[in-house]
């Protein structure tokens, strides 16, 4: 869930290289937003801590580390590695190591999938920040809209919000690192969980 909320957007080279024709706040704010999601999820690594809440429905936190196609997060009851090619789960209540392949892609994924071009920007400036809001285009599913909110002085991640169907899910970001990510944090370390129950998933 979390590691689909934090990758909802689909970025693509096309999207960045066509001409526009929009207003310069809504340049300057696509802008910051490509910006903010390079710094997050290039090829360089970041990490970061996160809060989630989906409506009050669902509250959850941890710390999440991305580099390229690889990933680690760790929460109070599941840590998981994905090295690019698998993934590792673990549920510490039930002492179970569920196995996935570490490139399939998840319901939550497809569910907040979205195209940087499907949508509309605007920037304001915030007390707490510089406040990004995209829009979904007519007849565009999935995610209607999100609002990202990005520190004034070096324009990392603060909070996310982002509107599927008539839901709110809002992400609080803290201690963002971009960069300095080495590879052998998404190795995992099989040995420490020897006497847990190994389940395999991948199809």
């Amino acid at each position: 869930m979390v590691l689909a909320l934090m990758m909802c957007t689909n970025v693509t080279s096309e999207a960045k290289k066509k001409p526009s024709a929009d207003s310069p706040n809504a340049q300057q704010a696509k802008h910051l937003f490509m910006q903010a999601w390079q710094r997050t999820f290039s090829s360089q690594g970041a990490t970061l801590h996160y809060k989630v809440n989906v409506a009050n429905l669902y509250k959850t936190e941890g710390t999440i580390w991305y580099k390229g196609k690889k990933s680690r997060y760790v929460s109070k009851n599941s840590k998981g590695w994905n090295d690019g090619v698998t993934a590792y789960i673990t549920k510490e209540k039930k002492k179970v190591v569920e196995i996935h392949s570490g490139t399939e892609k998840g319901k939550y994924e497809e569910k907040f999938t979205f195209e940087p071009d499907n949508y509309t920007y605007s920037v304001t400036r915030e007390d707490e920040g510089l406040l990004v809001t995209l829009k979904a285009k007519k007849g565009v599913d999935g995610v209607k809209e999100a609002k990202v909110l990005l520190d004034l002085a070096t324009h990392n991640p603060k909070r996310i919000r982002v509107k599927v169907a008539f839901l709110w899910a809002t992400i609080n970001i803290s201690n963002f690192k971009s960069g300095g990510i080495d590879d052998s944090m998404f190795v995992f370390p099989r040995a420490q969980y020897s006497g847990y129950e190994f389940v395999d998933k991948r199809e």
